[in-house]
């Protein structure tokens, strides 16, 4: 299984980014899937999460009206739409599958395929 995570950079307070998340090797639509940040000294916390079907999705309070999380099960893709982005959205964000948004929200240590990260800077 690979989760190809892309999209990240370098981008002033207020711009937008869109990071996005190929996965192979797994059924796609069998997946949930999760945008998971770890910030320098800072645990890893979950970002944003949406179901197998794409009819529901999650978010930090943080995110809450300036990120969404989307799916193309027929591209096998999961996308994160950042705008508004604060220097505090610094840090490497991570894909992630599981077949429950709760796994990735409360038991980390338990998703089943972690993708590699990408780094998202936001500068002041």
């Amino acid at each position: 299984v690979q989760l190809q995570a892309s999209g990240g950079g370098l981008v002033q307070a207020g711009g937008s980014l869109k990071l996005s998340c190929a996965a192979s090797g797994l059924t796609f639509s069998d997946y949930a899937f999760g945008w998971l940040r770890q910030a320098p000294g800072k645990e890893r916390e979950f970002v944003a999460g949406i179901t197998y079907r794409g009819a529901v999705t999650y978010y930090t309070d943080s995110v809450k009206g300036r990120f969404t999380i989307s799916r193309d099960n027929a591209k096998n893709t999961v996308y994160l739409q950042m705008n508004s982005l604060k220097p505090e959205d610094t840090a490497v964000y991570y894909c992630a599958a599981d077949p429950l948004v709760v796994t990735m929200r409360n038991s980390q240590n338990a998703v089943d395929y972690w993708g590699h990260g990408t780094l998202v800077t936001v500068s002041s």
